[in-house]
């Protein structure tokens, strides 16, 4: 008898007669449906206030407002507090273009050194407070990695509330060419351990949470 007959003879011992094949796919089956065993409870009741817990314990500022209306108040209030000039990128989204944005000036494209940016977020996980926004004609995915402020409006209407409903969505829709989940404004701690804002990407992340439906 080799080393190898042994072992797995004694394994075999110890394990006592096989179960059927039944049996096994039953008790693997029960492993995977209480999936909310698994999960994480949310950090608060409702969506928002779990979204908003989580991204502000990551960096991420956030405002709430009751409409879509409200936005460039919201925006003006943002670009005040910071010191930034009114100019911004803005996503070239039908919704925002029809807004009123007397006393600031939102432009298309997008500069080098672009100070801000105003976008569009297609989801939130309220789990972990990321974004989730996916490239098309009316949003250029640069927007979320050049400008040092990526400011994002958020439907509290599209919330979910882990990232399998996000990816359960996805599986019955388009796959975009682009899919990016933020989470946090950028940072990095490689050297020395010295923590760095904006290292690959925007150094503040503000989220403008929009209480009306879409």
């Amino acid at each position: 008898m080799t080393a190898r007959t042994r072992i797995l003879s004694a394994i075999r011992t110890a394990l006592g007669p096989g179960k059927p094949p039944a049996q096994i796919a039953a008790e693997a089956a029960a492993l995977l449906d209480p999936a909310d065993i698994a999960r994480p409870r949310l950090a608060a009741p409702s969506l928002p206030d779990a979204f908003a817990q989580k991204a502000t314990a990551l960096g991420t500022s956030i405002d709430r407002v009751a409409s879509l209306a409200d936005v460039p108040r919201a925006m003006a209030r943002y670009l005040d507090a910071h010191g930034l000039p009114p100019r911004f990128a803005m996503q070239p989204a039908p919704d925002l273009a029809a807004l009123d944005w007397q006393g600031l000036a939102p432009h298309p494209g997008l500069a080098p050194d672009e100070p801000a940016a105003l976008g569009l977020a297609l989801h939130g996980i309220a789990e972990s407070g990321s974004l989730v926004i996916h490239s098309g004609p009316e949003n250029p995915i640069l927007m979320a990695f050049l400008p040092l402020h990526h400011v994002v409006l958020l439907r509290e209407a599209t919330l979910l509330p882990y990232l399998e409903d996000y990816a359960a969505r996805l599986s019955a829709e388009t796959v975009p060419r682009n899919a990016i989940l933020i989470t946090g404004p950028s940072g990095t701690t490689d050297i020395e351990g010295s923590y760095v804002r904006g290292a690959h990407g925007p150094g503040f992340l503000h989220v403008i949470l929009i209480a009306e439906p879409g």
